[in-house]
C-alpha cells in the first residue's frame, strides 16, 4: 500500500491495515493445504468442519473444480472430492484422515524449527 493511501486512512482503519499486516507476517511459515471441492459437496463441508481444530496449523486453500480454468483438477477428481494437497503434494482424499495429516504437519513444523 502506498503511503499516501494510508495517510488518508482513519484510526480505525489504520489499525485493522496493521494488525492484518502482522497476521499475515505470522503465518507465512504455516503450510498450504488446498482443498479440490465444488459447489453443493457435502463430503468437502463435513471435511472442512473436521478441520477447524489444526486450522492454526495451515493456511486453507479452496480450489473449485468446476470452474473452466480448473478443468485439469475436474478431470482428476470429479469422482474424488474432497481431495487435499499439502504444499502441492497429494494428501488424501474422500474425507479427512487425521493421522496422515497429524504426520505431514508435525514433519513440516519440525522441518521449519530446524531452519530457525
Amino acid at each position: 500500500m502506498h503511503l499516501v493511501h494510508y495517510a488518508k486512512l482513519g484510526q480505525a482503519s489504520k489499525f485493522v491495515l496493521e494488525m492484518l499486516l502482522r497476521m499475515s507476517t505470522l503465518r507465512k511459515d504455516l503450510p498450504i493445504l488446498t482443498l479440490f471441492t465444488k459447489d453443493e459437496c457435502t463430503l468437502c463441508e463435513e471435511a472442512k468442519e473436521a478441520l477447524i481444530a489444526y486450522k492454526h496449523r495451515f493456511i486453507l486453500q479452496e480450489v473449485d473444480i468446476t470452474v473452466p480454468e480448473n478443468s485439469i483438477w475436474f478431470e482428476r477428481y470429479k469422482y474424488d472430492i474432497p481431495v487435499f494437497h499439502l504444499n502441492g503434494q497429494f494428501l488424501m482424499k474422500h474425507q479427512v484422515n487425521f493421522k496422515i495429516l497429524e504426520n505431514r504437519l508435525a514433519k513440516l513444523e519440525q522441518e521449519l524449527n530446524k531452519r530457525t
